[in-house]
């Protein structure tokens, strides 16, 4: 229970990364624990992930428009997942050396959709995917990391980092490692995920240039963002106090029929004492008080 205290309070006051990281790291175990409990029973589910991944497919894509979105979020293998989320966390922390936390989300995103449409368009124009293009299928968030880090070595191409084995190098040569193993890729196994990350970096480049000339990008997913926010978080409730307004003459009566009370009880206490009072007249006597 105080694990679970402890990641809603990580939610709650974490940074946007953290945020990005949980929800990458929900979708995985809730995907991940739906196909195991019904491989358990002999059931195959494993085709509703697809509703969820992006087809390369036109006429697919038109009957799940939202998998733009979620497909970005989506893992299944656990070492694809692991690579990306210690990559976003990495490269994350870099990113918000230069730029704003709302800014990492909006990158995500952007990248996302940049490297969705570029995988797209590949599956579509190019003859090499004509045959398996009403079957390809895009998941992972490979794209959105491949923005966060080409936007911090187009703001910042000469930062360096340590590598394990490798020691320092600069962010620029990295990132021309990163591009050059996609560009070689475009035609392997795995080729609509080197075309999205191409498409990925592509966005990253285009946040960074476009701030750079005053346009930040991500404000429309940013205020997007906000607007489902508002929808989905729950609004404090406002408690209504209704009074009676009493006129003056229901003053005047009340007011009148009190002081005959006291004066009934402080002629009692004179003759008797406070002490000889019923524990009515007593608090009679408080309550009248307390309102005066």
């Amino acid at each position: 229970m105080n694990i679970w205290n402890e990641i809603k309070n990580n939610i709650k006051t974490g940074s946007y990364l953290t945020r990005l990281l949980y929800i990458n790291l929900a979708f995985f175990v809730v995907v991940r624990l739906t196909l195991m409990v019904f491989t358990l029973f002999n059931v195959d589910v494993s085709h509703y992930v697809r509703y969820a991944e992006i087809p390369a497919y036109l006429p697919h894509l038109i009957y799940q428009p939202w998998s733009i979105i979620t497909y970005m979020f989506l893992h299944i293998e656990f070492l694809h997942f692991i690579f990306n989320i210690l990559a976003l966390y990495w490269f994350g922390k870099i990113y918000l050396l230069f730029f704003n936390q709302r800014q990492l989300v909006g990158t995500y995103i952007v990248g996302g959709i940049g490297g969705a449409l570029l995988y797209i368009i590949g599956y579509n124009i190019f003859p090499y995917f004509s045959t398996i293009v009403q079957q390809s299928y895009l998941l992972g968030a490979s794209a959105s990391v491949m923005s966060i880090i080409f936007a911090a070595v187009a703001y910042a191409p000469n930062y360096e980092i340590s590598l394990a084995l490798i020691g320092k190098i600069k962010l620029k040569y990295l990132g021309i490692i990163f591009l050059a193993i996609d560009l070689l890729s475009v035609t392997s196994v795995n080729a609509g995920g080197s075309i999205a990350h191409i498409g990925g970096a592509l966005s990253g480049f285009l946040f960074t240039f476009s701030l750079q000339k005053g346009k930040d990008i991500t404000m429309g997913i940013n205020k997007l963002i906000d607007i489902f926010a508002n929808i989905f978080t729950p609004r404090p409730k406002i408690k209504v106090k209704y009074t009676n307004k009493k006129t003056d003459a229901q003053w005047n009566t009340e007011k009148k029929a009190n002081n005959e009370k006291i004066d009934e009880i402080l002629d009692q206490i004179k003759k008797s004492g406070y002490e000889n009072l019923t524990a009515e007249q007593k608090k009679t006597l408080f309550d009248i008080s307390k309102k005066i």
